[in-house]
């Protein structure tokens, strides 16, 4: 049928509009459409078509409804492009574009400001997955659990899609407006009432926009504060020093680590890398005489706590004690304690004689969390051994303006609180729901004239703010930042921003006066300003710099330091606080709270707790049995006169006397995923006391509240799951000298099953030059989850949501088992990730009635989805319990920018049909065509599945089993090698390294 001439009217406006505006334009004009906003809106921006409109019969609220149905899909697949600075026009398809052949390219991505390098995979201009980038120096090919599931975050549609002014949709030329008179008005009194408040800056044109404006407004003032505060590391750094550096950890080359309450395996700048360099010197397979010895005392058990080769748990308010005692016992004038416990005497003993027996091969690390005095104590420590330099080094520090974050913001809030604040800017940030209760930030801002906040969501803050401007996420944006080390990394968009956000860089460009230049080109001419390019030419520099993601070489010098008088510094020693003690930390799935419409970080299952889609308050079991309670029983705590209500749940090896509390939850604006989940800790965390305290009072309500940990879902029918106390075929452990004095010893602790009691049909031929199989060594293995996560990113694993977990129905393809040795108040605690393990005798596939499990050519346990009629038979006769059965539709099929995302080479399932590991046979297929297309074979080490390639610690190992020399092949043939529940004959190809420790004989028993 030939269109009308309205309807043909109606669709140029439709793409007009499009052009503009995003599907929560439409909702909230849909409201608006009989008002004479309405009017005015049409006769302002189609003055053109407002005859054709007003001839048209179908009337405007119609017209609106008709735009409104239309306009998501049509936004976001308008947007499915790359950025204007390198795109092309598909009347000739770019050469390198090709349907089902992703690109690559180099980026980075920021937590805590700081840069960890990545590549992006891009589909036809969709960014799909990110790996790491193996030249980068923070991430060196791997990620962690936050950078995998940003890719989800990028296409939220809960995200901030449309500019607000006071609640209503308005447009960035009026913001400008509004903005440039406000600065008008500071210009007159030299910015004396302007104030921009922005979480940690690295960035260096971030950095250098900002002192730009500082410079054009001279009593403006830029305030800094992150929720995850590390102000006790710059604090301890300044008191020991005489200024703010940043320490950097040669973790590879120490022999012996201790760790004061730092959860440095997993969190917090470096980790990646850190968490690399431990493993390196784990390697029980092949350099099992150069294996490292960590000691670690804490306050809450963290995972690297769980790789202790000694771990001592105590009170965070007793960690300074402990340093005090070493430092002492090493020859540090320091103030002591009188009182100590005979076992922390006996434990601080072996610790300071195996430091000063290593020297300068040792190496001392502070938690964030705990005071400057014991960052001060850790440096003075690392001196004292000779460690600067060899084990430890420091460099200027990576922030543009190091600073006291706290202070910083109380300062913020005095004035506004005083009427000194005329203007506040925000920019990705959200103190309204993070800063300490005690500021009463959200009173203080409604002594600001105009408040202005830029954020990926309309979160807290955005909603107490007069304006509200969609921020770009970092794969829509350009930007730059540095890494742990210094280096400068490129942060470089994949595709334009789906919801016209504007990024940091952009936003305060225009708050200095260029709201029509672009990122792109700050960056360009910041970076030419500095030289960097040295003797080759700018463009050459900026095509190589942006290629490789980062500036190579351009890691921050190391810079000599001079301790200060510690003594003097330190202090006396601190008195224990009365009553109990609570804890407060960050999130391991959603940190600070930012992650909290991530549906796959909410899902995952946290590292210890195993807890999904909640907080708790966390505690020991004398804790528990000491208060009565028992997991998912309520109770209230109380510290300094404030309240909140919270499930227990009880977590073996937590300290006595003490209460560990998640921030991040209790969300009031976080999208419909994450709003009105949990309780809000920072509902109690006060200025003076970020980290801990004592004087919590807790009590029983007598309420219970369901909260769901994943550990025992899919139990492999074993007596003890959970414990290793009663069966040692889960995870096999031993000693470096019992490995030495016996080889085979890993293999011999359980009974191999007699090859002639075999039910299973004759073994597979395996005919190609392929057969594929798995190594994951449980030495290495930290339980960080990275491999659930980047999984689930690469094949369409879908989230079930709470409920559904309670049911025990979550999807992933490869699950963490957590298991503890010992005694539950300080157990040794193992984790031991659990894929398919793809069985050569597989007890699946002699069951399935219509052959939808299948053996491949190949040695694959494969699915056959268009066969499987959901009998779930194969998952009943599975006895590793890795099979996931999908009984309702839990992909999403409706939305738009959800689909955007996907894998394009793997199915997206309805429900209905079992799945589980493929091994990534999806990378297998595109490693077979390449060698065939090549003529050759598959090399070693050219595929790497998704868990293997995004892992940090390098613990997973795949390849070709039938080459003798692929290292897949050499790490099976070693005695540490042993399959799971092989009584069973069923012949895994992924098998397991035993996990050995390197235990002080002096600490031993």
């Amino acid at each position: 049928m030939k269109p009308t001439q309205a309807h043909t009217d109606i669709d140029a406006i439709r793409v007009r509009l499009n052009e503009k505006n995003g599907p929560e334009f439409w909702r909230s004009l849909d409201q608006l459409a009989d008002t004479d906003e309405f009017q005015t809106f049409i006769e302002k921006e189609f003055p053109q078509h407002i005859e054709e409109l007003k001839a048209n019969p179908v009337s405007r609220r119609s017209f609106m409804k008709l735009m409104g149905a239309s306009m998501a899909l049509a936004g976001a697949t308008a947007c499915t492009k790359q950025p204007d600075e390198k795109i092309l026009p598909y009347v000739q398809r770019p050469e390198d574009m090709v349907p089902g052949i992703p690109l690559f390219y180099a980026s980075a991505y920021l937590q805590g400001g700081v840069a960890n390098g990545i590549l992006v995979e891009s589909h036809m201009g969709r960014p799909t997955k990110i790996e790491g980038n193996p030249e980068h120096p923070g991430s060196l090919g791997s990620t962690d659990t936050f950078t995998q599931a940003s890719m989800l975050t990028m296409y939220d549609p809960d995200r901030s899609q449309s500019i607000n002014n006071r609640g209503r949709i308005s447009t960035y030329d009026a913001f400008l407006n509004e903005l440039n008179l406000a600065l008008s008005h500071q210009a007159e009194k030299s910015g004396a009432g302007l104030r921009i408040l922005t979480e940690t800056v690295t960035s260096p044109t971030l950095g250098n926009q900002l002192q730009q404006v500082l410079a054009k407004y001279p009593q403006a003032q830029w305030h800094q504060y992150d929720p995850i505060s590390r102000d006790n590391v710059r604090e301890g750094a300044r008191q020991a020093f005489g200024e703010m550096v940043t320490t950097q950890y040669h973790v590879k080359e120490a022999d012996v680590i201790l760790s004061l309450d730092s959860d440095f395996l997993t969190n917090g700048p470096g980790a990646v890398r850190y968490a690399r360099d431990f493993a390196s010197r784990r390697d029980a397979a092949e350099n099992i005489d150069q294996m490292n010895r960590l000691y670690v005392v804490e306050s809450s058990p963290t995972l690297t706590g769980a790789q202790a080769d000694h771990l001592l748990s105590r009170q965070a308010g007793q960690i300074e004690t402990i340093a005090r005692l070493i430092g002492a016992g090493l020859g540090i004038s320091v103030a002591v304690p009188n009182v100590i416990e005979e076992s922390v005497t006996r434990w601080v003993s072996a610790v300071v004689a195996d430091l000063r027996e290593k020297g300068s091969t040792s190496l001392v690390v502070a938690g964030d969390q705990q005071p400057a005095s014991v960052h001060v104590l850790a440096h003075a420590i690392n001196d004292v051994l000779g460690n600067t330099g060899k084990t430890v080094s420091y460099t200027a520090s990576i922030e543009v303006q190091p600073t006291n974050q706290t202070e910083s913001l109380k300062s913020l809030v005095q004035d506004m609180t005083d009427g000194k604040v005329d203007l506040l800017v925000v920019l990705n940030s959200n103190p309204v729901y993070s800063a300490p209760v005690d500021l009463n930030i959200s009173d203080a801002m409604d002594n600001v004239a105009l408040r202005v906040h830029s954020g990926l969501y309309h979160d807290e803050t955005a909603e107490l703010s007069h304006w509200h401007i969609p921020q770009a996420h970092s794969l829509e944006s350009w930007g730059d930042a540095r890494a742990y080390d210094g280096t400068l990394s490129v942060v470089q968009p994949l595709i334009a921003p789906l919801y016209r956000g504007k990024s940091e860089i952009d936003f305060v460009s225009a708050l200095a006066g260029n709201p029509n230049k672009k990122g792109y080109d700050l960056i360009r001419e910041h970076w030419e300003s500095l030289g960097l390019n040295g003797s080759q030419s700018f463009d050459a520099f900026w095509q190589t710099t942006v290629h490789n993601g980062l500036i190579a070489g351009s890691a921050l010098p190391e810079k000599t330091v001079q301790i200060q008088d510690v003594a003097a510094s330190v202090g006396s020693p601190s008195s224990a606080g009365d009553g109990m003690e609570i804890i407060f930390a960050a999130d391991p799935t959603i940190w600070d709270g930012r992650f909290a419409n991530n549906g796959w970080l909410q899902e995952l299952p946290k590292p210890l707790t195993k807890l999904t889609w909640d907080n708790a308050a966390v505690m020991g079991p004398g804790t528990a049995q000491q208060l009565d309670v028992e997991n998912t029983d309520v109770v209230e705590l109380t510290y300094l006169g404030r309240s909140v209500t919270a499930p227990v749940w009880i977590l073996p090896g937590h300290p006595g006397n003490s209460v560990t509390v998640h921030l991040g939850y209790g969300r009031t604006r976080a999208g419909q995923l994450g709003t009105a989940i949990g309780f809000n800790a920072y509902s109690l965390r006060p200025s003076d006391s970020l980290w801990f305290g004592s004087g919590l009072q807790v009590r029983k309500t007598g309420d219970e509240f369901p909260i769901y940990s994943t550990q025992d879902h899919h139990d492999m029918g074993l007596e003890g799951m959970g414990s290793l106390s009663r069966d040692r075929n889960l995870i096999r452990v031993a000693d470096v000298e019992e490995y030495n004095g016996d080889s085979n010893l890993i293999q011999e602790m359980w009974e191999e099953p007699d090859p002639k009691r075999d039910m299973y049909p004759p073994d597979h031929d395996y005919d190609g030059p392929n057969a594929w199989g798995m190594v994951i060594d449980l030495s290495k293995c930290n339980g960080c989850n990275t491999c659930t996560i980047a999984c689930q990113s690469e094949n369409n694993i879908s989230v079930v949501g709470k409920e559904e977990v309670g049911n025990g129905r979550e999807m992933h393809w490869i699950r963490i088992d957590r298991y503890y040795r010992g005694d539950l108040d300080s157990p040794e605690t193992f984790h031991q990730p659990v894929p398919c393990m793809q069985c050569e005798n597989a007890p699946c596939e002699l069951v399935c009635p219509v052959g939808a499990t299948v053996h491949s050519k190949e040695g694959l346990n494969d699915m056959v989805y268009n066969r499987c009629v959901g009998t779930r038979y194969c998952s009943n006769n599975c006895p590793y319990k890795v099979r996931r059965f999908n009984f309702y539709h839990y992909a999403d099929f409706e939305t738009p920018s959800l689909q955007l995302g996907r894998n394009p080479n793997v199915t997206t399932r309805s429900r209905g049909v079992m799945e589980k590991c493929t091994y990534c046979t999806q990378r297998i297929s595109a490693a077979r065509i390449t060698s065939k297309k090549e003529n050759r074979n598959i090399e070693d080490g050219e595929i790497q599945t998704a868990c293997q390639q995004a892992c940090p610690s390098q613990a997973i190992t795949f390849g070709n089993i039938k080459d003798s020399n692929s290292q897949v092949s050499k790490l099976k043939a070693t005695g540490l090698n042993y399959g799971l529940l092989t009584d069973l004959n069923t012949k895994p190809r992924t098998t397991y390294l035993g996990r050995i420790r390197n235990p002080n004989p002096a600490l031993e028993g």
